[in-house]
């Protein structure tokens, strides 16, 4: 796993150090300090060979050393201009010559371009004694030609601006000479001229005056006091010519850095020294206290190697009889690791769009003013971050990705970019950058289910809520925002946008109209998640709903059918037995479930107790043996009920005739719409007893006609058979099952007695009831049949 992440990383590397290799040479401006902010220095599009559309694309930067901007590109016309006006003393101080270093950076493609604008002086500060009189003592017996060194001016400038010479006022006792110290610093030095007399002059007065070397020159004065002593034979010598000591940077104020020792051999006031800071520079007599009596040299400040490295000064032994000496000191100062390392961003790109390749995050500087091991520094960042840390020259670290970045995993960083020292103890310095990864739509939105299944009870209100369906996107921003939308159904004859309807924003689905569960049970249709991104991205999924069954249907009566000008009646003989199936009722329901489930009650009945009802498959049934008492007709009110909440139910009235026979004529009977009187119950007796009767007869003088034909043809034959003819009703005649067959077969049975065999007589077993409708005109058919296999006209 290691080795394509190091190939990547050398890959990036080796290409960094291209574009800085082929940007390597150096741009070199040069401008006076105190220059107007916003001067130009130069135009950096001529100078890098780049026209201003390049200059802009390519998104060229100046990163000055430190966090102090210094210059500023103008990105219209490509000239760089400075920002604010520049102090070369502030800047360099005494270092000659004063350069300021910058980069500049070209983001697209990453290049550095190392340049340099050399700070030129102007002669802005004039000469300046740190004394306003210089008391110089001068035996009276010195020698004409003897030299005697004088204090020396401060000019902050540099170069020819700084002093260049020493003038003093005419006089007939000196003239002035102008030396040069080993660092180019120029001091004054006096000449005796005539030898001096105490007694006719104690003292002398003089003006010194330093020049510097501007245009116009500049200058500083200073009194000189001369002091004409008696006869002093002894100047004091020190120990050493030259004091050497080192001293750490971080000695606190106060502290003693050495001492110094001179001796005289004159006694008295003549052999009494004093001990002072002699020809010293601004820096010296701000860092360094020297105590006149003892020698000590003490620290007055606190002392900054990264300011200044060394100190050179130069002391002064005088003794009370004007005499002195001098020694030089030099103190160098030793770098203790105090600062902590310096980090400047240059460039911060802190929202990195994903799936992007290798992408700049930031370009950076570290510093570290400390010298040596505590100057030098290693940089890194955390383990297991996607970046990777590249270094550059000059201290400058690009920050880039390691590869594609993926928002949905990770959507932020936090890279804490650690800067150590290698000094003792060792100082770290930690910045902490956030990186937004910015979205890219290259996520779907994804359903929370593969399919829906909704529940909707019919006869439903319209506009009803039936469901909701919902889906995610992992993106952000408008790449997560969702539309939902109906799909076209695969079935044409789904009227898909009249059922269905769904709320865009929520996916909320919604019933347009009442459903009918014994019209439409199920049906299934998609549903699509849209996102707002770009490109658009979009998923479906399958919605099923399932219409519930509500109880409102009531059941239906198939058979026997109602018909209130008609009412269906059927015949039972009175030698039916107890058990015997009257007849069947037949009913429907259009619902389901336990909706359809049906029993059957009788509710009200001519005689109870006579017939019943089974209540799961609506048979009718007698309950008893038939007897004479019982009336021949009776009317049975039934009722079918469902198992629905509510239930719902029909009724069906049934009238059943009671017969002796099936022989006996099959009538219509009256109208019993209504329960019959008492009275009425008799005369129905009387008159069914004569119609009894009647048919008796008739039927004996049918037999006997029969008998007598049948016996005259039984000459022809031998013998005589009977037979059995097997036949079936038409289908209304006939009982109905649940299920719509027959359920039971009838017989007729003829019996011939010689003859031919050409006039049949039927016997039949019971007959079903038939449609009232229907009735009259099958009976009346039947009849005649009957009538003509008699040969009765």
């Amino acid at each position: 796993m290691e080795t394509p992440r190091l190939k990547r990383q050398v890959t990036a590397f080796v290409c960094l150090l291209l574009l800085w290799e082929a940007g390597s040479a150096t741009i070199k401006y040069s401008i006076l300090e105190e220059t107007d902010r916003g001067s130009l220095v130069g135009n950096l599009a001529k100078d890098l060979g780049l026209g201003l559309r390049d200059l802009v694309s390519r998104g060229a930067q100046i990163l000055n050393k430190g966090n102090k901007q210094l210059l500023q590109l103008e990105q219209k016309s490509g000239n760089l201009v400075l920002k604010e006006k520049l102090d070369r003393e502030e800047l360099c101080g005494s270092m000659d010559p004063c350069i300021l270093h910058f980069q500049v950076l070209l983001k697209n493609p990453v290049q550095f371009i190392q340049g340099e604008i050399q700070l030129q002086d102007v002669n802005d500060h004039a000469p300046e004694f740190m004394e306003d009189e210089i008391l110089l003592k001068i035996v009276e017996s010195s020698h004409p030609g003897a030299k005697f060194p004088l204090k020396i001016a401060q000019d902050l400038d540099i170069g020819s601006n700084t002093v260049q010479n020493y003038t003093i006022t005419i006089n007939s006792h000196f003239h002035l000479l102008t030396g040069n110290h080993r660092d180019g610093r120029k001091y004054p030095e006096l000449v005796l001229d005539r030898a001096l007399d105490r007694e006719e002059q104690a003292e002398v007065r003089l003006t010194l005056t330093a020049l510097d070397g501007g245009s116009p020159t500049k200058t500083g004065t200073t009194q000189v006091l001369v002091v004409v002593l008696d006869t002093n034979d002894n100047a004091p010598e020190f120990a050493q010519r030259i004091y050497e000591v080192q001293v750490q940077e971080n000695i606190p104020v106060g502290a003693l850095v050495l001492t110094v020792s001179a001796r005289d051999a004159d006694a008295g006031t003549n052999g009494e020294m004093s001990y002072s800071l002699f020809q010293a520079s601004n820096p010296v007599l701000r860092a360094f206290e020297i105590n006149t009596d003892n020698g000590e040299i003490r620290v007055r400040k606190l002392l900054d190697f990264e300011d200044i490295q060394s100190y050179r000064m130069e002391i002064e032994a005088s003794d009370g009889g004007g005499l002195s000496g001098k020694c030089t000191v030099a103190i160098d100062v030793m770098d203790v690791n105090d600062n902590a390392p310096e980090l400047s961003m240059s460039l911060l790109i802190s929202d990195i769009p994903e799936n992007a390749p290798e992408s700049v995050v930031a370009i950076f500087g570290i510093s570290d003013p400390d010298s040596g091991e505590n100057g030098k520094m290693v940089c890194s960042t955390q383990d297991r971050l996607p970046f990777l840390l590249i270094p550059t020259e000059e201290n400058f670290y690009t920050l880039v990705t390691e590869g594609a970045l993926d928002r949905e995993s990770t959507a932020e960083y936090n890279i804490t970019i650690t800067v150590t020292d290698l000094g003792t103890p060792r100082l770290t310095t930690q910045h902490t950058i956030t990186v937004q990864v910015s979205d890219v739509n290259d996520n779907a939105p994804a359903f929370t289910q593969t399919s829906y299944t909704l529940f909707v009870q019919e006869n439903n209100s319209p506009a009803l809520h039936i469901g909701a369906i919902s889906a995610t996107d992992s993106d952000s921003g408008s790449n997560a925002r969702i539309t939902y939308s109906l799909l076209p159904a695969h079935d044409p004859q789904l009227a898909l946008d009249s059922l269905i309807s769904i709320n865009a924003d929520n996916g909320q689905l919604f019933a347009l109209r009442a459903l009918d569960y014994e019209a439409l049970q199920t049906f299934e249709f998609r549903v699509g998640a849209t996102d707002q991104g770009s490109p658009v991205l979009s998923s479906q999924a399958l919605v099923r709903v399932l219409v519930l069954d509500a109880n409102d249907n009531a059941p239906f009566v198939l058979y026997p059918l109602q018909n209130a000008s008609a009412p269906c009646t059927e015949l039972l003989p009175r030698a039916a037995e107890r058990g015997y199936l009257v007849t069947k009722v037949v009913a429907v329901d259009c619902d389901s479930g336990q909706n359809a489930w049906l029993s059957f009650q009788l509710l009200k009945a001519t005689e109870p107790g006579l017939f019943s009802v089974w209540a799961h498959n609506g048979e009718v049934r007698t309950s008893r043996l038939l007897s004479e008492r019982d009336a021949p007709k009776h009317r049975l009110l039934l009722l079918v009920k469902d198992n629905g909440d509510p239930p719902r139910s029909a009724s069906v009235t049934l009238h059943v005739l009671l017969v002796d026979g099936f022989s006996q004529p099959y009538l219509p009977l009256p109208e019993m719409g209504r329960e019959p009187a008492q009275g009425e119950d008799a005369l129905t007796l009387y008159l069914v007893i004569a119609l009894a009767s009647v048919s008796s007869l008739f039927l004996l003088s049918v037999l006997l006609f029969v008998g007598v034909r049948l016996c005259r043809r039984a000459r022809a034959t031998s013998r005589g058979g009977c037979f059995v003819q097997e036949g079936l009703f038409p289908g209304h005649l006939v009982d109905v099952s649940g299920a719509g067959t027959l359920s039971q077969s009838y017989q007729y049975e003829v019996c011939l007695t010689g003859g031919t065999g050409t006039n049949e007589f039927k016997f039949l077993k019971p007959v079903l009831p038939n449609f009232l409708n229907e009735g009259a005109y099958r009976n009346g058919e039947e009849i005649s049949n009957f009538r003509d296999h008699l040969g009765i006209s």
